[in-house]
């Protein structure tokens, strides 16, 4: 399994549109492409600072993301953002997120 990282800095008292547009437009069209496995979206105190973190089946998928879907989701969300998200990412050492399974890379 693979994650990316997506740390994003909103701009003031936009959570909750992010959110309400995250869940409306980006959450269906990840879960269209191939490899998606899972999303969690974390916000820092105060709301501006987001971490979004995206599980894939392989690297492979989660790069195809990356080259073809992942400008129109920073098109989606520009609204909402202050500056340029940074995106990092990982190979998956353990999960327990698919069915409280035990998932190892």
């Amino acid at each position: 399994m693979f994650a990316r990282n997506v740390s994003i800095h909103l701009k003031s008292n936009m959570l909750s549109d992010y959110t309400r547009t995250f869940e409306k437009d980006v959450l269906p069209l990840l879960r269209k492409q191939n490899g998606f496995k899972e999303e969690i979206t974390l916000a820092g105190p105060g709301g501006v600072d987001v971490t979004a973190i995206s599980l894939w089946e392989n690297k492979h998928d989660a790069d195809t993301f990356n080259r073809d879907a992942y400008p129109q989701v920073l098109k989606t969300l520009a609204k909402f953002i202050e500056g340029t998200p940074q995106v990092h990412t990982f190979d998956v050492v353990t999960c327990t997120l698919q069915q409280r399974e035990l998932v190892t890379a």
